[in-house]
């Protein structure tokens, strides 16, 4: 990071660690997963392409994540849980929840024309999450059996419900229809009586949901000159569907959860929601502040070195990054006021009065880094049509307030600050590798030197660069032509006018006197 006056915004941002011994649990689901479906025409109740797909992406996870050791998830949610001693990201909530959830968006974009060869990806698909912080292993017991009572009683409605509208009846007489009759032999007899369907004989999938854990295989490896086989143990990732996975037996007998998490002594058999939801670790920002989610690229160096990134900067990368958080301002118009980026990172910044998730944190930063992460894989192709994605990218998120414009701005101010540092170190140092040093015969020509001075003696014209690798990309609305659309419905709403990028200096009070209302609220 680079010094300046303006680092004492830093001392904003406040922990959330997860403290020991408390076991973190992630659980994430789909946004706006009906509309989801029904664009993509998804099978009912049920698309089982669809949980397939959920399930490798799970996979993925636990392949990429080592502290990740069991996950069990339904339809569009999953809950991924890390053992006990996990210092992941040293357990901050917003950074291991962002991370996941990031990761996990980004696969599904990469799988889905593996479970959907013949479908095109409408649009980019986003989760949103929270993470529960649980005291106990009794308590994660108890979550467990919840979420699978919960799989069970809604795919026992669901079954009957989209079984009634395929039969001809409209979704609103289906639901008044089966209004009063959630008990589960009522629903039993109706699906068994009017479909002929045994509801046990549905497949375990739709009625249990799904594990994904990591166990101890025993293989062959090689064959002594006896022809004796050597068998070494390892860790493999495997898929369950279970009954119940809350209970004693099934969770006792996984070797690798009960020596990362754990053993479950008692049997339960009821469990209130409001006890497990108590857990949540899920703070309400602070009202009447500004909101800034700031989202960074994970382990990018790597990335950009796998994707032969152009060094110092990119201009394809760059303006991907771009395109991915004009996406962001149109899911988000009436709460995303400003975006700041460079490099691998980018700034949202909500207004004071958002309400958008109750200004619940973990909502807020899991919606925009997995929709940012989403689009990113959607649209690689048209910055790099010529590179194939290696590899999902992900990235990370943190959200912090900041109670006055003046602070605001001011954090806006060291992040170009950091811009322009970082940009000048960066394209010395390139420079000096590629006129034959080392990365560690240039980083040593570099410390302690004046940038200004070392662009002068390698002859750099600074200031013939493009302006964005200067000064960043600053993205806001241009509420020039604010008008109310009506549509056919009679109902009306406020165009946002167009989102446009700039590269421009917003340090000093030129930019802002220019657009009073990005700031001042006046939307």
């Amino acid at each position: 990071m680079a010094n300046s006056k303006y680092e004492y915004v830093k001392s904003f941002e406040v922990e959330d660690e997860v403290m020991f011994p408390n076991l973190i649990l992630v659980c994430i689901n789909a946004r706006n997963f009906s509309t989801f479906s029904k664009l993509h025409n998804l099978d009912k109740p049920y698309d089982l392409n669809a949980l397939k797909l959920m399930n490798s992406c799970v996979v993925s996870v636990l392949e990429e994540y080592a502290d990740v050791v069991f996950a069990y998830g339904f339809s569009d949610e999953y809950t991924f849980v890390l053992n006990k001693s996990s210092k992941f990201y040293q357990r901050r909530a917003s950074k291991v929840l962002s991370i996941i959830t990031s990761f996990f968006s980004s696969v599904f974009v990469t799988k889905w024309g593996d479970f959907f060869p013949q479908k095109e990806l409408q649009y980019a698909p986003s989760f949103h999450g929270h993470v529960i912080s649980c005291a106990t292993i009794q308590v994660l017991q108890s979550y467990l059996w919840w979420r699978q009572n919960i799989c069970h009683v809604n795919n026992l409605y669901d079954q009957c419900f989209w079984r009634l509208v395929k039969s001809g009846m409209t979704e609103t007489k289906a639901r008044n229809e089966l209004k009063g009759a959630a008990e589960k032999s009522k629903l039993n007899e109706r699906l068994f009586d009017e479909f002929g369907i045994n509801y046990i004989t549905l497949e375990e999938i739709y009625r249990q949901g799904s594990c994904v854990l990591k166990t101890v295989v025993e293989d062959i490896v090689k064959y002594t000159e006896n022809g004796a086989p050597v068998r070494r143990c390892r860790r493999k990732i495997i898929m369950v569907h279970n009954k119940k996975i809350a209970s004693r037996r099934f969770w006792n007998d996984q070797t690798i959860l009960l020596k990362e998490l754990g053993s479950f002594v008692e049997e339960i058999d009821n469990v209130k929601p409001e006890y497990v939801r108590s857990f949540e670790f899920d703070s309400k920002l602070m009202p009447s502040t500004w909101i800034v989610v700031r989202l960074d690229g994970c382990h990018f160096h790597r990335f950009s070195e796998i994707h032969e990134f152009v060094k110092p900067n990119d201009e394809r990368a760059l303006k991907l990054m771009n395109s991915c958080t004009l996406a962001v301002f149109e899911e988000f118009p009436q709460d995303i006021v400003f975006a700041y980026g460079v490099s691998d990172e980018y700034s949202f910044i909500l207004k004071r009065t958002t309400d958008l998730y109750q200004r619940r944190a973990s909502k807020i930063i899991s919606a925009i880094v997995s929709l940012f992460t989403s689009t990113y894989v959607m649209r690689w192709k048209d910055y790099f049509p010529h590179s194939e994605l290696k590899y999902p990218p992900s990235f990370d998120g943190r959200a912090v307030c900041y109670p006055s414009t003046e602070i605001l701005k001011d954090y806006l101010s060291w992040r170009q600050v950091d811009c322009h540092i970082n940009n000048q170190y960066n394209t010395c140092f390139w420079n000096l590798v590629a006129s034959g040093k080392s990365k560690r015969e240039a980083q040593q020509s570099l410390k302690g030197a004046q940038l200004q001075k070392k662009i002068e003696e390698l002859a750099i014209d600074y200031y013939k660069l493009p302006i964005m690798f200067q000064l960043g990309s600053s993205v806001f609305w241009d509420r020039v032509d604010n008008v109310l659309i009506h549509d056919e419905n009679g109902k009306s709403s406020e165009s946002y006018g167009k989102v446009t990028v700039e590269h421009i200096d917003i340090i000093g009070s030129a930019f802002w006197l220019e657009h009073p209302s990005i700031l001042g609220e006046k939307q």
